[in-house]
């Protein structure tokens, strides 16, 4: 498995003869809606030549399912399997073309080239966030928490879909918008138990910096540069 970050809440896994792309913010729209939210660091013009063959929205906020990014991977032809929940779902899919639209709920699991895709609740302010946790071939689980408070129904969806094990987890540690703070991110991870804890949605907007995440196991990511487990 190799992941790259890409920003924000981007992330890029290559397993098993797939790319997946998750959640990429690669523009400046965010601060088209609001001047405060100017992104601090460039964007990285390389990455629009990557070719993913699954893309994943967690949620619907412009950092996360942005169109303008989104035109750069998907058009009529590009032949991608998008996976999304209901609030990101009922926008993509009106794209159209051949790709093909798949409404990645809470709970829902998708699977391709022995790849499991698996949906866990998330606790954020739009209406259907999902978090997800990926199982490549080698049996190792990663947990993309997407945008989320810490709640206690998360880890009932971890046991329930039997996604207790976890190799690598990465969530949002900068305690506005709806999202963990420092703090309970910690107490989140300890909770999880994953074997590396990968702290993101720091620096784009702000100051906030992921060395001050407190947490065992912490590995810090490098934007577009291949995150190291």
């Amino acid at each position: 498995m190799k992941i790259t970050f890409l920003g924000q809440a981007g992330l890029l896994f290559e397993t098993n003869g797939l790319t997946v792309m998750i959640d990429p913010y690669l523009s400046d729209s965010v601060a088209k809606v609001n001047s405060l939210y100017c992104r601090r660091v460039a964007v990285n013009e390389r990455m629009f030549d990557i070719k993913p063959d699954i893309m994943i929205f967690t949620h619907n906020h412009l950092d996360h399912y942005d169109p303008e990014t989104v035109s750069r991977f998907i058009d009529r032809d590009s032949n991608v399997t998008v996976l999304a929940p209901r609030s990101v779902w009922d926008e993509v899919r009106k794209i159209g073309g051949s790709n093909n639209y798949v409404l990645f709920n809470r709970l829902t699991t998708w699977t391709e080239n022995d790849v499991t895709f698996t949906a866990v609740k998330a606790e954020h302010s739009d209406p259907t966030p999902i978090g997800v946790v990926i199982g490549d071939v080698d049996g190792k689980r990663y947990y993309i928490t997407g945008d989320t408070l810490y709640n206690e129904e998360i880890f009932g969806d971890l046991i329930v879909t039997e996604m207790t094990d976890i190799y690598a987890l990465f969530l949002p540690v900068n305690g506005v918008g709806n999202n963990m703070n420092m703090t309970d991110g910690a107490k989140f991870a300890k909770r999880v138990g994953a074997k590396y804890t990968v702290p993101i949605h720091t620096g784009m907007f702000d100051s906030l910096s992921a060395d001050d995440f407190d947490c065992s196991g912490k590995v810090i990511p490098k934007i577009y540069e291949e995150i190291i487990l």
